[in-house]
């Protein structure tokens, strides 16, 4: 019984660290889901300008991790770093609400305006540096749960460690989605209903709550080492490609080398490998290589022909994931509409339910988190089988496909919100004729959104849970924080690429004389729909281009495999 209550389930560590994922996510959502209503609304910013402010935004919180990844690898401690972060992501938090509580005592905006962008650069800087530190935090009690019951799994044991990351994954996803779903539902509720200084002061007490729990469980965390919070035992790929080139500088004595097997230029981990990998150039046998590799200087010369090797096979790594990662960049600015302008959509739309309750419109994106909560069994338990059973493989389908498959589901969602759009456009422009016309609301339900909201969560289970094992598969395992930090690139890039195409947009449609500027600030003149359209053409070529990218793509594991068939053959 002992045995199998060690095997099954996360421990106390992981567990603590998932629930701490999730308040993160609340706290989060809790703001950026309706920030451009309060851009709008009480900021007075026009909503060309509301929603590239929330696009810039969320790409500098997204980008962030591409530049602390590295250092939080290479130099800092994970444990110090979530805390550090966590502490400057809660200060921000404080500034907004500060910000919310000045906006609403002063008749002038600009003191406001001023600390409303200071205080989000600060949750951006946290939270950058936060999330990925926390996943790879996480990661690291997994890999120490693991390896502590390796003797408990007979037969199978890559089978039995597989099914914990899983399990470990799919609680987190859980956790994160949990978190984002009480946060897109009640503080859109709590900010529309009671105001902008408890909807932004609820977020602040929530990272408050997280800090002190965090800091709870440093009797139970799992560290680097025994002896310390985190003192390294191995030299990260920064750390090597940086102590190669110092030692090249100050080198004096020019040797050549010459790899011993050059099958190993293509290997994921080069520096896992125990043979030498360099050969003297003025060595006289095998048998003087042999005993200089025995020596100190040969040791160094081979550590450091095994750190060259090894940074460029990893930059090699990072390079092919490049063509995938920049076609996956259109759906993640189809993903920033249900924080922007989706959200503008339903504020103009019918939204009483009974004669006192209206919805919130930044509520709907919960429904974009419950389709991923409700769907995603559907897909390990149907789905998977089923695909099993047709492709007749053990896999079923594969993560790239998963992604298509999710970007082919965007692509419809945009198309149904252009369609929306328009049906909205037509009420509004025959209602311009009627003697009680209201220029802020059309009689259109809100309802009317939910499909794209849903397909782009049913899109949001295929493309983002697989760009989270792509690229956490495809990166060596010690730039796992950079891998993290890859995923997390493509949307704040994506969020950069949709405020520069806005920009483009309203300069050319606003350029033109007879056309209406697409984001003018009266929706019933707003030409969103062609917007949409727009972006279904563009997204439809970044699809088929990846079609194309997909079968001239080999995953590493499928090289590795070919490597291990290699000498059979």
């Amino acid at each position: 019984m002992d045995l199998e209550q060690k095997t099954r389930g996360l421990s106390k560590s992981c567990a603590l660290l998932i629930v701490i994922a999730g308040m993160e996510r609340y706290a989060f959502k809790g703001v950026a889901s309706n920030l451009v209503t309060y851009l709008t609304d009480v900021v007075k910013m026009s909503n060309s300008r509301a929603a590239k402010t929330v696009n810039t935004w969320a790409g500098f919180t997204s980008m962030l991790p591409l530049f602390s990844a590295p250092l939080a690898d290479t130099y800092w401690d994970r444990f110090f770093t979530i805390l550090a972060s966590s502490s400057v992501y809660f200060v921000g938090l404080v500034g907004l609400t500060w910000t919310a509580f000045a906006g609403s005592r002063s008749a002038t905006k600009t003191i406001s305006t001023c600390f409303l962008y200071s205080s989000l650069c600060l949750v951006s800087i946290g939270l950058g540096v936060l999330n990925p530190s926390l996943q790879a935090f996480g990661a690291d009690q997994l890999d120490h749960d693991l390896d502590k019951n390796s003797e408990l799994f007979s037969g199978d044991q890559k089978e039995a460690k597989a099914t914990g990351k899983t399990q470990f994954f799919q609680w987190w996803y859980f956790g994160v989605c949990t978190g984002s779903l009480m946060g897109v539902t009640v503080m859109a509720y709590i900010q529309d209903t009671f105001g902008w200084v408890l909807g932004f002061a609820i977020p602040g007490i929530a990272m408050f709550l997280l800090i002190l729990l965090f800091l709870s469980g440093c009797g139970i965390y799992v560290y680097s080492s025994g002896g310390g919070l985190k003192m390294k035992t191995t030299t990260t790929p920064i750390e090597k490609i940086l102590k190669f080139i110092q030692g090249r500088v100050v080198k004096t004595k020019k040797d050549i080398y010459t790899l011993a097997d050059e099958k190993d230029l293509d290997a994921m981990e080069l520096e896992l490998q125990e043979r030498p990998l360099c050969n003297c150039d003025d060595s006289t046998g095998t048998k003087d290589v042999e005993a200089a590799s025995t020596t100190t200087k040969g040791l160094e010369e081979d550590e450091s022909l095994k750190t060259v090797f090894s940074g460029l096979d990893n930059v090699k790594l990072v390079i092919r994931l490049l063509p995938i990662w920049t076609m996956l960049l259109m759906f993640a600015v189809i993903f920033q509409l249900p924080a922007t302008f989706f959200t503008k959509q339903g504020m103009t739309m019918k939204r009483n339910i009974g004669s006192n309750f209206r919805i919130p419109p930044a509520t709907l994106q919960s429904t974009i988190t419950l389709s991923i909560i409700l769907l995603m069994p559907l897909y390990d338990k149907i789905l998977i089988p089923i695909t099993k059973r047709i492709k007749n493989n053990g896999k079923g389908i594969s993560v790239m496909e998963r992604m298509g498959v999710g970007m082919f589901l965007s692509i419809i969602a945009i198309v149904i919100a252009a369609i929306v759009e328009r049906k909205r456009l037509d009420i509004s422009q025959k209602m311009k004729t009627l003697p009680d016309y209201d220029p802020e609301t059309v009689p259109l339900s809100i309802f009317w959104l939910l499909p794209q909201y849903i397909l782009l969560g049913i899109s949001d289970i295929f493309t983002v849970v697989g760009m989270q094992e792509f690229f956490y598969s495809e990166v060596p395992v010690r730039m796992r924080t950079m891998g993290f930090a890859l995923y997390t690139s493509v949307f704040g890039v994506g969020s950069f690429v949709s405020a520069a195409l806005i920009s483009v947009v309203e300069a050319y449609s606003s350029s033109t004389g007879d056309c209406q500027n697409w984001f003018a600030d009266d929706m019933s003149e707003a030409r969103l729909d062609n917007y949409y359209w727009l972006l279904a053409l563009t997204s439809t070529i970044s699809f088929v281009v990846y079609i194309v990218l997909c079968k001239f793509f080999k995953s590493s594991s499928d090289q590795g495999d070919e490597k291990e068939e290699a000498p059979t053959k």
